[in-house]
C-alpha cells in the first residue's frame, strides 16, 4: 500500500511540475518567439525638424469689446412723440434728427412771446426818443428796458424748449433697437434708442501682474472673435488701469482698434494676444531644452508611440490650428 501511494504521489508531483514548467517557462518562451516573428505595423505620425529662430513672446488673455462712446438717447423734457426719423440699426451722423416731440403748445406760446417782445421793443424805442426831449425820466426808460429784456428771455426760453423736443444724435454711431412709437408719452430721461460709436472701438482685458513688465503703451495687439473665425483684428494698447485687482491679481488693460466696417460690436468676447515683436507662425512651439537643431520632433500621433516602436512619418496632412481658449 505504501509503495503504491508513494508512486502515485510521485506521478502527481511530476504532473504538477510539468504543468508549472509549461505555464511558467515553455509557454511564455513560445509566445515571445512568436511575437518576435510577428511585427506590428508602423505607427503613422507627423514630424518637423527643429530649428533655431527669433521667438515672439505673447501675453494671452480674454477680453470684452467696449464702445468708446455709448449712450441711451433720451429727451430732456417730457412730451408726446410726434414722429421719429430712424429705424433700428441705422448708422447716423452727429446732429441727425432722431425724434420729434409735439411742440404745438410751445409754438403757440412762442408766437405770443414774440408779439410781446415786438411791443416791448416798440415801447422802448418811443421812450428812448421821449427821454431825449426830457418828456419822460430815465427811470421810465429803465423800466421799459427791463420789460423788453424779460420778453426777450421768454422768447429764448420757449425756443430752447422747442429745441429740446427735437432730439438729435449727440455723436456719430450705430443705433440700437427703437423703443419709441408715435403718440407715446415719454418722460424726461426715458430711453428712446441706444447709440454707440463703433469706429474705433476699445477692448478691455485682464493681464496677470507678473506679465505687466512686458507691456507698454502702443504695444501691438491681435484679437479674434467667434463671429469671424480665422480672422485677426489688430490694434494697440492705449491705457492701463490705475490698480491691480486684489482678488485676481490682474490689471485691466485697454486696447484700441480701428473698426471702419463696424464688424466688431460692443459686448463681444475676444481672444487677445499682446505681441512683443512680429507675429509667430501658426503652430510653432518654443522648446527650451532636450532637442537640438535638425532633430525631428513628432508633431501629431504621440499617443501611438512606445519604446522601440516602428513609425512612419507622413506629413501629407498639415496640422490644424489649436482650438480657441474657452471664454468665461
Amino acid at each position: 500500500m505504501i509503495k503504491r501511494f508513494l508512486i502515485a504521489a510521485i506521478l502527481v508531483a511530476l504532473f504538477l511540475g510539468g504543468v508549472g514548467y509549461f505555464n511558467l517557462v515553455f509557454k511564455p518562451k513560445m509566445i515571445g518567439e512568436f511575437m518576435a516573428k510577428v511585427k506590428p505595423p508602423a505607427a503613422t505620425v507627423t514630424a518637423e525638424r527643429a530649428g533655431t529662430k527669433g521667438w515672439v513672446d505673447r501675453v494671452q488673455s480674454i477680453g470684452t469689446l467696449i464702445a468708446i462712446q455709448g449712450v441711451d438717447v433720451s429727451p430732456e423734457v417730457a412730451g408726446i412723440v410726434k414722429s421719429y426719423y430712424f429705424e433700428s440699426g441705422n448708422d447716423v451722423e452727429k446732429g441727425t434728427k432722431l425724434v420729434e416731440l409735439d411742440t404745438s403748445v410751445e409754438e403757440a406760446d412762442l408766437v405770443k412771446n414774440r408779439a410781446v417782445l415786438l411791443e416791448a421793443n416798440a415801447d422802448l424805442k418811443r421812450q428812448a426818443s421821449l427821454v431825449k426831449k426830457e418828456f419822460v425820466s430815465q427811470a421810465v426808460v429803465d423800466t421799459t428796458t427791463s420789460k423788453r429784456d424779460t420778453a426777450a428771455a421768454a422768447v429764448q426760453r420757449m425756443e430752447a424748449v422747442i429745441a429740446q423736443k427735437n432730439i438729435t444724435a449727440p455723436f456719430a454711431g450705430r443705433l440700437g433697437l427703437r423703443r419709441v412709437e408715435k403718440g407715446q408719452y415719454v418722460k424726461a430721461g426715458d430711453p428712446l434708442v441706444w447709440l454707440q460709436a463703433l469706429d474705433p472701438i476699445w477692448i478691455d482685458f485682464p493681464v496677470p501682474e507678473g506679465d505687466l513688465g512686458k507691456l507698454k503703451i502702443g504695444a501691438p495687439i491681435e484679437l479674434g472673435v467667434n463671429a469671424y473665425p480665422g480672422q485677426v483684428f489688430k490694434g494697440v494698447i492705449e491705457a492701463f488701469d490705475a490698480r491691480v485687482a486684489q482678488d485676481t491679481r490682474t490689471l485691466m488693460v485697454r486696447g484700441r482698434l480701428p473698426n471702419a466696417d463696424h464688424r466688431l460690436l460692443p459686448g463681444m468676447f475676444a481672444n487677445v494676444a499682446v505681441l512683443e515683436g512680429k507675429p509667430k507662425e501658426l503652430d510653432e512651439v518654443a522648446v527650451l531644452e532636450g532637442v537640438k537643431a535638425g532633430e525631428q520632433v513628432v508633431t501629431s500621433g504621440q499617443l501611438k508611440l512606445h519604446p522601440d516602436a516602428a513609425i512612419k512619418i507622413d506629413n501629407s496632412r498639415p496640422l490644424t490650428p489649436a482650438a480657441e481658449r474657452p471664454k468665461q
